[in-house]
């Protein structure tokens, strides 16, 4: 009786001792197979880790990479920037209540006729564009300064002469004798720059010489009368890269190291927004001041402001107004100029210009670019919306005498 029961004992612990072997034996099969599954995993891992590194990046950190297009594109430039140094004095004279004899009586005959001269400092930018040493720079910068000193990137200054001044573009040219071998600056083409293209603003800001800004053009063709510089004729170029007091004149680059605009302006009440003029205007006006030293504009004489029927009607509804002005797609002439040609054709004040050579007119930057573009004395077909009569008009352009 024990002997079965022995049997069956054994035979119980045989099967408990054969799946522990098995069970070991599949543990260690697993163990073998596992580390050659994993095997690649790190590599693969390794391989993707660029991507997801570079999916992670900034555009203007994955635009720029390792080797920097700015260091590339400023050092194309290279020292063809230059800063520009002006003095202009001022005289002003005594107050009349001092030359009043009553006056005298009491206080003396040895006050001063004149007082002291004042000099008055400015800093700007420009940039060589000819080895005979033309630099080209802002209006504001050198005009009415008695003495411009032009100092390289290498430290030497040299007297500069302005060629010519154009304060309707704000454009001017200054000349420097200093060889025939000097640098020049990569001049490119503003018709070709297009919205988000990469935008370096290179000069003087405040002093602090041969400063370098990024950003983008944010937008293109943005009047000066947009702008708030109705004194010019300009179109803009739009940047967020910085621009500060003293960069004006200074180049505008793309991403190549051309020189696409050239730095003019900024907005007191705006941060992150410059204006640069395009380099294609620029070398046009250029080529005039170096050859006449000055640029004839032509012009109509009048005050202008776009108007749509919903102004005209917002105007027309207000009993206090002056006028009443046709409810047209147009320009309102706000004032005409005395004796201009504007003037002697007839216009008159609340006048919309709806036309110029057949040419529907639908804003007061079109007209303007229109004039622009004319040769002085050429007649101009204007037709006038007066009223609730058409009235054709021919107005011959004349030179613009003064900017302001």
């Amino acid at each position: 009786m024990r002997f079965p029961k022995l049997f069956r004992s054994i035979r119980r612990l045989s099967s408990h001792l054969l799946a522990i072997i098995l069970g070991v034996a599949l543990t260690v099969s697993t163990l073998r197979v596992l580390p050659s599954l994993a095997e690649p995993a790190p590599n693969s891992v390794a391989a993707d880790t660029p991507e997801l590194i570079a999916q992670r990046q900034s555009p203007a950190a994955a635009a720029i990479g390792n080797t920097s297009f700015v260091t590339a594109a400023v050092n194309r430039v290279g020292t063809a920037v230059v800063r520009i140094d002006t003095e202009r004095t001022i005289s002003r004279r005594v107050d009349p209540f001092f030359e009043d004899p009553f006056f005298r009586r009491f206080f003396g005959e040895n006050l001063p006729q004149q007082m002291p001269s004042e000099q008055l400092r400015g800093l700007g930018s420009g940039f060589i564009i000819d080895k005979s040493g033309l630099v080209l720079t802002n209006a504001h910068v050198v005009d009415k300064a008695d003495k411009v000193t032009v100092r390289l990137k290498d430290g030497r200054t040299f007297e500069g002469q302005v060629k010519g001044i154009d304060e309707v573009t704000d454009l001017a040219v200054v000349k420097i004798n200093a060889g025939n071998d000097l640098p020049v600056a990569p001049l490119g083409s503003s018709k070709n720059v297009q919205v988000g293209d990469w935008a370096i603003a290179v000069g003087n800001p405040l002093g602090f010489d041969n400063t370098v800004t990024l950003g983008i053009v944010s937008t293109l063709k943005r009047s000066s009368a947009q702008v708030g510089i109705s004194d010019k004729r300009l179109d803009f170029i739009q940047t967020d890269a910085a621009i500060n007091p003293g960069n004006s004149g200074g180049p505008l680059l793309n991403d190549q190291g051309e020189v696409i605009g050239i730095n003019t302006a900024i907005r007191a009440d705006a941060m992150g927004i410059g204006f640069a003029i395009p380099i294609d205007k620029a070398k046009a006006i250029a080529s005039q001041l170096q050859r006449d030293g000055k640029v004839a504009h032509p012009y109509l004489g009048v005050q202008m402001v776009t108007l749509t029927p919903e102004m005209a009607r917002q105007n027309n509804s207000d009993p206090n107004t002056s006028i009443q002005i046709p409810e047209v797609n147009g320009v309102v002439v706000i004032r005409v100029i005395p004796n201009s040609p504007a003037a002697n054709a007839g216009v008159r004040r609340g006048d919309v210009i709806v036309q110029i050579d057949g040419r529907p007119i639908t804003s007061a930057e079109q007209l303007q670019n229109i004039v622009e573009d004319t040769r002085l004395g050429q007649v101009l077909q204007v037709k006038v919306q007066r009223g609730s009569q058409t009235q054709s008009l021919s107005v011959r352009t004349a030179e613009l005498q003064n900017a302001s």
